[in-house]
């Protein structure tokens, strides 16, 4: 129940930081430059709080929240094309109650799945800076600590995955070097399992680098190990 609580402050810890100007600058200025479709739309634009099954054994970590998708929606994946691919996945494999959702407050859920973020707000052109990286870490950290029941982490792409092996060297694990590629399994010394996938950006499915084989075989690795 502590570790409950600790989560949920954490989240409106998050949602208040200012710790980058850069970053809440650009915050401040995409609203303005909506796309007709969501010119309706009363953006969000603050950092997203992780969200999810507290007592989940599979952890999410994905790398920033899209300009347009969750940082209008005001959820992580909500709203976006990645989204329509992680969460279509997630229900397949009864990790979420529904295959979409276009918006916070629609009643979606996941079960035994958290999912967290490199960093917690959309920085341009989705590139964020080192030391913005660096500012956000201590929140991921947390998580790791409060999330007792993670068995699998999963990290889209190859920055998500150098992130996380760099906070998990950060809490004390000894982890020697491990490449990055899609479909690999690795046994980390604490007993969790990392699975590593390409991200389900529209660069990587539209080209074929990623494709639904491919993305849901993944998650047939992660039903195995837990």
């Amino acid at each position: 129940m502590k570790a409950e609580l600790e989560l949920k402050k954490l989240r409106r810890i998050v949602v208040q930081c200012q710790r980058c100007p850069r970053l809440v600058a650009y915050l401040e200025d995409i609203p303005k430059h909506k796309p007709k479709r969501y010119r309706d739309w009363d953006y969000w634009s603050k950092p997203l709080p992780s969200f999810g099954d507290l007592g989940a054994r599979l952890l999410i970590v994905g790398l920033a929240p899209a300009a347009h998708g969750g940082n209008r929606t005001g959820r992580m994946f909500t709203g976006d094309r990645s989204g329509e691919w992680i969460f279509g996945t997630l229900h397949k494999f009864n990790f979420a109650n529904q295959p979409n959702s276009g918006q916070r407050n629609d009643n979606f859920a996941l079960s035994n799945c958290y999912i967290t973020a490199t960093i917690r707000c959309a920085p341009p052109k989705n590139k964020p800076l080192p030391e913005e990286i660096e500012n956000c870490r201590s929140y991921f950290l947390q998580e790791l600590e409060l999330l007792r029941n993670v068995k699998v982490i999963v990290p889209l792409g190859q920055i998500a995955f150098t992130q996380a092996l760099k906070s998990l060297r950060q809490k004390g694990l000894e982890i020697f070097p491990l490449s990055f590629g899609h479909g690999r399994i690795y046994l980390l010394p604490n007993g969790q399992t990392l699975i590593t996938t390409y991200h389900p950006s529209q660069q990587n499915t539209q080209t074929g680098k990623l494709t639904k084989p491919m993305f849901e075989q993944v998650f047939k690795m992660i039903h195995e190990k837990l």
